[in-house]
């Protein structure tokens, strides 16, 4: 996960926070997915790939604005 210097709130949250775990998981999904892609050699100009960026974007921005308040 990103933000390492945050990892003991981000298990806080992950354990008593359903919506943050949700996201924190999808986030996860989509790295791994995308990565794997990037190993590929799977075109970036791809719509669908460059998609699965975009949601992955939004999500870190969540998921750090919750780990921030």
């Amino acid at each position: 996960m990103e933000f390492p210097e945050m990892q003991d709130k981000i298990k806080e949250l992950k354990t008593c926070d359903e919506s943050f775990k949700a996201m924190s998981d999808r986030y996860h999904q989509l790295d791994h997915k995308i990565r794997g892609l990037e190993c590929s050699n799977i075109p970036t100009e791809d719509h669908h790939f460059t998609q699965l960026k975009m949601e992955r974007l939004q999500l870190k921005d969540k998921i750090y604005n919750i780990l921030m308040n």
